[in-house]
């Protein structure tokens, strides 16, 4: 079954309350949910522009996790949203598990903030880990409840009860038999998830562990599937917005008198808001030239030749992340030292639908449909500007076509909600991919200085890690090194005024750089050494995580020791994201002549747990893949005093279809371990198994992402 859109027409405004939510739904079973936990503030990706949300502890949403409709039906709420990661499938599993039902049986609304319960976001791969456990807390609840339903109807124990598909039978006799929906028929029945219900034993699943096919495929290639830009209401306007030239640059003088009133077209001018409507979206756009307005321009002088300088020498305070024994000590232990700086550029989202929102306000009542990752906290943004309480704001969330983390910003549904405001019509805000490359949050710029260096024994003797401005996710040494220390400048999200453009969470924040850092040092430490790479990971690794996944990466891939540049193109590099051990080598070959890196085969393990539907993981560690192309090898943002000057694809190289290597995915069976997360680790290692085997295959080390052919055929000149 899809998930369940509500239309935007004829869509009837309430206000949120308990009362009103049941009333919507008639009756059946709910099972509510009482938030106050588990809401994965440590990883917010939104957190510097969207204050989380302060829910005290055993504070009662008023909204229900699912309902048991009288037809037997189950529908599922959730804050969560569908961008391409596949909870439209999983989470629906999980619940047709614990319910005893099948999982075309259920139908999921997504994203809702009237109709769903509170929720942070989704990011960090928080859905399954996390949200996952009391998601199925509730189908095992609702189970409970329909068998104590069932035991007096039947009048027979619960003991002797056997569920299947949603029937409830007795064990002895068979034929003596309800269904969740006649249990549930013509009454009300609501309960709490307070006290955590027992969960099933893996030995008993039949429908986690399953490989299902996306519950939305048929919808999204045959174009039925809705996004934000496909609707549209009765008298909308469509926007389009004045932005500045550059990051900075502020705006002195506008007169809009040539174009207010002319062919129907509306100007919306507030001193931080300039905007052209018409009910074509056409119109607005070809009318906002003639707008006559002047800036000032951006005090900006940085651009891409002194950006590294700048971010080195920025004067932000340092925080140690991790230490352990003493690091002058292990410095003096030290027979061969090594010291590097690697550097990675600003790299944008690229998702696939740009930020988009659909915005009226009818009766005092604000709703808005945007593509988000986010709900709740574009709700939280919206009544604040426009300053009305968050119950009269509602925001539904359609098919996300993309995130990445850049959708945890959402300027663009605030700007639809002033300009609906402001004009009394529905206004739907599309931004260009002009826009979309200057305005969203791009993955920050930075810059690691790794010093480390080997004993007499050929150990690893210390290990001084500093990352300014990436973030510390993913800085972990994973490598058993006594004495270390790793330190942080700044993080993913700034400060802001570091940077020339709006940075921000991008997937797997920090991990993609951090990886590139530790694992191409590792690796030159492996030749310092004289030792395989893989072997010499393995003799620092004694968590056992980390050692079962790089040595299935290594059987699968039928890995032969070498040591040095052997020629053959081969890397390896190791991880560890959202509790989830990746370890990845991949193969290339390089043009000698213009440096150019073809991808010939990547192979890549994860120890993830307890997996919910294998063949969405496989999925998202191939797309993880083919993104880690990307950053690894063209994608850089570049720009000069505030300009972006990349704002679309013919200048931007995404990773293409003939890119496209020979890609396996090998998947420990852990089905008796917590599930971790699955949507971003296997693109934080690519970066570095990349330049790893470009070193393997030419003896140049890469030390700046990405890895373009001039630069390395630049490195290739530098090789003795």
């Amino acid at each position: 079954m899809n998930p369940v859109t509500p239309s935007p027409v004829g869509l009837v405004a309430a206000s949120a309350s308990r009362r009103n939510f049941l009333k919507r739904f008639g009756s059946g079973l709910f099972i509510c949910i009482v938030v106050g936990h588990a809401l994965g503030e440590e990883e917010s990706e939104a957190s510097f522009q969207t204050k989380p949300r302060v829910v005290p502890k055993g504070t009662i949403d008023f909204n229900a996790l699912l309902r048991i409709g009288e037809d037997g039906r189950v529908t599922c709420f959730t804050g969560k949203i569908e961008m391409g990661q596949g909870p439209v499938t999983s989470l629906p599993q999980m619940l047709a598990e614990e319910l005893d039902v099948a999982v075309d049986d259920i139908d999921i609304v997504m994203g809702d903030t009237d109709l769903c319960p509170y929720d942070q976001g989704t990011w960090g791969s928080l859905t399954t880990r996390v949200f996952g456990l009391q998601w199925s807390q509730a189908g095992a609840a609702a189970r409970t409840v329909l068998l104590e339903l069932a035991a007096e109807a039947l009048r027979v124990p619960v003991t002797g009860l056997t569920v299947r598909q949603g029937v409830v039978s007795v064990t002895s006799d068979p034929s003596r038999r309800i269904s969740y929906g006649q249990l549930t028929q013509g009454r009300r029945i609501e309960r709490e998830l307070v006290v955590p219900p027992v969960l099933k034993q893996p030995s008993e699943f039949k429908v986690v562990g399953q490989p299902l096919r996306r519950r939305d495929a048929r919808d999204k290639v045959t174009g039925k599937a809705k996004y934000t830009g496909d609707l549209r209401l009765p008298g909308m306007l469509y926007a389009s917005i004045l932005r500045p030239p550059a990051h900075g640059a502020t705006l002195r003088r506008i007169d809009a008198s040539a174009v207010h009133g002319r062919d129907g077209c509306l100007v919306v001018q507030e001193p931080d808001l300039v905007a052209v409507l018409h009910e074509l979206p056409e119109r607005a756009e070809e009318a906002l030239p003639d707008l006559q307005a002047e800036f000032d321009p951006s005090p900006s002088t940085l651009d891409n030749g002194n950006l590294y300088t700048h971010l080195a020498q920025a004067e932000v305070p340092s925080r140690v992340v991790k230490q352990a024994g003493e690091l002058e000590r292990g410095r003096a232990r030290a027979v061969r030292p090594l010291e590097a700086t690697y550097f990675n550029a600003y790299v944008a989202h690229a998702a696939m639908e740009p930020h988009t929102a659909l915005a009226q306000v009818v009766d005092g009542k604000v709703t808005v449909w945007a593509s988000t990752q986010n709900p709740f906290g574009v709700r939280a943004e919206i009544a604040q500007v426009l300053g009305v309480p968050e119950e009269q704001v509602r925001v539904i969330t359609p098919f996300v076509g993309g995130g990445f983390g850049g959708k945890a910003m959402n300027r663009q549904a605030v700007e639809a909600a002033r300009l609906a405001r402001a004009t009394g019509r529905p206004v739907q805000v599309a931004w260009s991919r002009e826009e979309e490359f200057s305005l969203s949050n791009s993955r920050p710029a930075a810059v690691v200085r790794v010093a480390a260096g080997l004993d007499d024994a050929g150990r690893i003797a210390f290990w001084d890690y500093a990352v300014r401005f990436a973030g510390d996710r993913g800085s972990d040494l994973l490598y058993d090194v006594p004495d270390h220390r790793i330190s942080a400048v700044g993080n993913f999200n700034g400060p802001p005024e570091v940077h020339p453009m709006p940075i921000g969470a991008w997937r797997a924040p920090g991990c993609s750089t951090n990886a590139f850092a530790r694992e191409s040092h590792i690796d030159r430490l492996a030749e310092l050494a004289g030792v395989d790479p893989i072997e010499f990971r393995l003799r620092h690794l004694t968590n056992p995580r980390a050692r079962r996944v790089l040595e299935a990466a290594a059987a699968g891939w039928g890995w032969q020791p070498g040591q040095g540049v052997t020629g053959r193109g081969l890397g390896v590099a190791l991880g560890l994201d959202a509790g989830t051990y990746v370890a990845t080598i991949a193969e290339v070959a390089v043009d000698p002549v213009t440096g150019a890196v073809r991808v010939k085969r990547v192979l890549c393990a994860q120890d993830m747990g307890r997996v919910i539907n294998p063949a969405g993981a496989k999925e998202q560690m191939e797309g993880c893949i083919m993104m880690g192309l990307g950053y690894a090898l063209t994608e850089e943002i570049r720009f000069k005093a505030g300009v972006v000057l990349d704002t679309n694809f013919d200048t931007y190289e995404l990773p293409r279809f003939s890119w496209l290597p020979k890609i396996e995915t090998v998947i420990l069976d852990l089905m008796d371990e917590p599930a971790q997360g699955g949507g971003e680790p296997a693109v934080i290692v690519m970066g570095a198994v990349l330049a790893n085997a470009i070193h393997d295959v030419t003896g140049a080390r890469l030390l700046e992402l990405p890895m373009t052919p001039a630069r390395v055929k630049a490195a290739m000149g530098g090789v003795a």
